[in-house]
């Protein structure tokens, strides 16, 4: 509701009713005062708020992640750890600019707001009471004098009166004078403050308002890095599941034939305990010794542990020749294999199969079946079925599919089109069978060459090495390579409906095909870079499998990085810096 204005002529007269509007506007002029003094009192709590507390402790959690540094296993990170390795520090860039921008922003907000309100009032508000101060006074005073110049008698002198006359129209005429400027300052308040308070309270709203637009456009720039830091923490999780299992099949193992195997790298390549047949007059017996094998010379030692009465034994000394698994129903025996010496063939007994496996692992046994890696083809496998290559099948129905598909007498019989032919056991068995290989398709002579080829941050000279080692490979490993990365180029190009991109190939083969002659805990850790060969393989079938490089042999030292790193994120920290100019009160035309 409004206010009549007050007319400068009601100064005059004076009247009951102008007193009365004169109240209203003195009422309204105190609300005012005290809107202001709350306005101060909260705006500073607003603005002690956002350098208070808060923005300390945000600094303080930006200064530890600054601090805490990744420690790693191993001797090399992949891209994606990179990027993880440096997330805590690309977080911490991130609140600290986000203050710094907050501090730019607020640093003025008390001369936009706490100043000009606080001006207001002492220049406006405090003028206008002290100009009350002065009319209550004057009017005091006057109407004081006029009671008394009321009551003067008529028997004064005529020298008197005139003289009381003049006093008393001085005192009106500072009366009037009063009144009119505080009639004048009062309503000048009323209309001063619809900018005067207003403008200041804007600006402020203003700086308000340009700090969550500089969160929200800080939120803009970290969602591409999220994106890739998503997509880096998603791989990296993938190679750890990875390495988690074959670990703990590691750790199993190492359990269970802690006694049974021990290898040194600087001495035996394989030793432990195993029974050899011997044959005397009377029959066979089974002897148990403890073996060493150095793969170096192939030398293979065989230390006797059961003494036999009135014998005497000596260690023996033998040269491998070569080392071949004996079938199960060729003796009556489990676990065995034959090796063929220099000096004679021996019959040896394994006390597992797992046993068996490592022994004949080290000695680059050979299964007694010669396998036709061609024949058991990868394309023929249904490609858009979910989680193709990821899910497992029964180990019953993979064993009876592998004994039927290497069955030398009708290899060829097996119909994989046939309804009866669950998917999972396909795939199930096709990896089965590559990693029962008595060496990996890749070869142990190749493992470390690639691997260091992987860890290289230079993509070019990584996909060059690659590339050349590749051609380094058995023709025949060759070819069933090139057969099997083919058929994945096929899978993954069916990545929306099967689930499996080239990261969830590269965790599934990368073991399959490229796994250490030495299991060990460094190995396991390699197993990621096992995955990025792998990775690379199936990116760019088309250059490594469409020939030889013109450069058989890659360059000793890799070169500085030509291209990027694919999953490199943005980073924040060290993007151009954001210029916040000083916020100013919006400026009115006034005429």
């Amino acid at each position: 509701m409004g206010h009549p204005p007050l007319e400068f002529s009601d100064c005059y007269s004076d009247n009951p009713d102008f007193r009365e509007r004169l109240k209203c506007y003195e009422n309204e002029l105190e609300k005012t005062n005290k809107f202001l003094k709350d306005a101060i009192k909260d705006g500073n709590s607003v603005i002690n708020t956002i350098k208070g507390k808060y923005s300390l402790a945000v600094q303080k959690f930006s200064q530890t992640l600054q601090s805490f540094q990744f420690d790693f296993i191993g001797d090399t990170l992949t891209d994606d750890e990179m990027n993880i390795a440096e997330s805590f520090r690309e977080f911490a860039g991130l609140l600290q600019d986000v203050e710094e921008g907050r501090m730019m922003l607020v640093q003025n907000a008390c001369d936009l707001l706490i100043k000009p309100l606080e001006k207001f009032r002492k220049e406006q508000i405090g003028v206008t009471k002290e100009r009350r101060k002065k009319f209550e006074k004057e009017s005091e005073k006057y109407y004081s004098q006029l009671d008394k110049h009321m009551n003067l008698s008529s028997k004064k002198k005529e020298t008197q009166l005139q003289e009381a006359d003049e006093q008393l129209d001085k005192e009106r005429q500072t009366f009037y004078e009063s009144s009119i400027e505080y009639v004048y300052q009062i309503q000048q308040v009323q209309d001063r403050k619809k900018f005067d308070v207003v403008e200041p309270v804007l600006a402020f709203l203003q700086s308000i308002l340009t700090l969550n637009n500089l969160t929200v456009e800080m939120t803009q720039d970290f969602l591409p890095y999220k994106q890739e830091l998503q997509l880096s923490l998603q791989n990296t999780r993938n190679h750890f599941e990875s390495t988690r299992e074959e670990m703990e099949e590691l750790m199993k193992r190492k359990k269970g034939s802690a006694q049974i195997c021990i290898r040194h790298s600087q001495q035996a390549t394989m030793e432990g305990y195993l029974y050899v047949q011997e044959k005397w007059a009377l029959g066979v017996t089974w002897v148990k010794y403890y073996c060493k094998y150095f793969k170096d010379s192939k030398l293979f030692i065989m230390v006797p542990m059961e003494q036999k009465t009135g014998t005497k034994q000596t260690t023996s000394q033998l040269t491998l020749k070569s080392c071949v698994r004996r079938k199960t129903d060729s003796t009556d025996k489990r676990f065995c294999f034959d090796i063929e010496t220099n000096e004679s063939p021996v019959l040896l007994q394994a006390i597992s199969e797992v046993n068996r496996k490592q022994w004949m692992e080290a000695m680059d046994g050979k299964e007694p079946v010669g396998l036709t890696l061609s024949l058991f083809t990868p394309s023929r496998v249904r490609l858009t079925q979910e989680g193709v290559y990821r899910t497992v099948g029964s180990n019953i129905q993979v064993q009876k599919l592998l004994n039927a598909f290497f069955d030398p007498k009708c290899p060829a019989d097996v119909d994989f089109n046939s309804t009866d032919m669950d998917i999972k056991t396909i795939t199930s068995a096709l990896k089965f069978y590559l990693r029962s290989l008595s060496e990996p398709l890749m070869t142990y002579s190749l493992h470390g060459e690639l691997i260091l080829a992987a860890k290289s941050e230079n993509l070019d000279y990584r996909l060059g090495a690659v590339h050349s080692l590749v051609y380094k490979l058995p023709e025949r490993n060759r070819e069933m390579l090139e057969l099997l990365i083919k058929h994945l180029v096929s899978v993954c190009s069916h990545s929306i409906e099967n689930l499996m991109t080239v990261s969830n190939m590269g965790v599934i083969f990368g073991p399959t095909l490229m796994r250490a002659e030495e299991e060990t805990v460094a190995a396991m850790l390699d197993i990621k870079f096992q995955n990025i060969v792998m990775e690379i393989l199936i990116e760019d079938y088309s250059k490594i499998f469409k020939g030889p490089p013109e450069e058989t042999t890659p360059p000793p030292i890799p070169p500085p990085r030509v291209t990027p790193r694919r999953r490199q994120p943005i980073t924040i920290s060290k993007r151009p810096p954001r210029l916040f100019p000083g916020l100013q009160p919006p400026v009115f035309e006034r005429k």
